[in-house]
């Protein structure tokens, strides 16, 4: 019994510091959001001066900016181009359905391509081209068909076959229909065999 009146006290005084630790821990924190809401929530900064600042900034930086160009007129300082602005047209393209297979000059070889024509004319060329493709896949046959395998070897000589198939499609549009246009010829595949 001694015992159980002795545990008695301790339980009494451990109850108490735990008490005492929650109440100290609950002071403690309500004093920190006190002291936070004191310090960073009471006074929220105008969003106005901050624009304020903001204008004036780059008023300043456009003033120099100014003042060096001045400056730059006046001395021997580097001063910045302009870009100049270029007229640019629109590029429309046809690609021709199919392929085009001949054989070459003096040769046992073929040639099969896949063509396409470009023009920054309007549309009306595309559609001269569309409306005489049959006429244009014969010229187009022809040319090709007057290449031997060496010229045609190589950049310089897709390019020169590039060339003479364009002369070949404007040469056949003149003659239908007064004016050719095409600009480019472009090859979509290109197979020697």
């Amino acid at each position: 019994m001694a015992d159980e009146e002795n545990d008695e006290p301790k339980k009494k005084g451990f109850i108490l510091r735990i008490l005492l630790f929650v109440v100290g821990g609950l002071i403690l924190v309500g004093a920190g959001l006190g002291g936070g809401y004191i310090l960073f929530g009471s006074a929220q900064p105008d969003p106005s001066d901050e624009i304020e600042t903001i204008i004036e900034k780059k008023m300043a930086e456009a003033d120099a900016a100014r003042e060096a160009e001045e400056e730059a007129a006046l001395g021997n300082q580097k001063v910045v181009k302009e870009t100049p602005e270029i007229e640019t047209f629109v590029t429309t393209y046809f690609e021709f359905p199919g392929t085009f297979t001949t054989n070459l000059k003096a040769s046992r070889k073929f040639l099969q391509v896949g063509l396409g024509v470009s023009t920054q004319y309007d549309d009306e060329v595309i559609g001269n081209v569309e409306d005489h493709q049959l006429a244009l896949r014969s010229q187009i046959l022809n040319v090709m068909s007057e290449f031997t395998e060496e010229e045609i070897q190589g950049k310089q000589g897709r390019e020169a076959l590039a060339r003479a198939l364009r002369d070949g499609v404007n040469e056949k549009l003149m003659q239908l229909e007064d004016f050719g246009g095409i600009e480019e010829v472009h090859f979509t595949s290109f197979v020697l065999q």
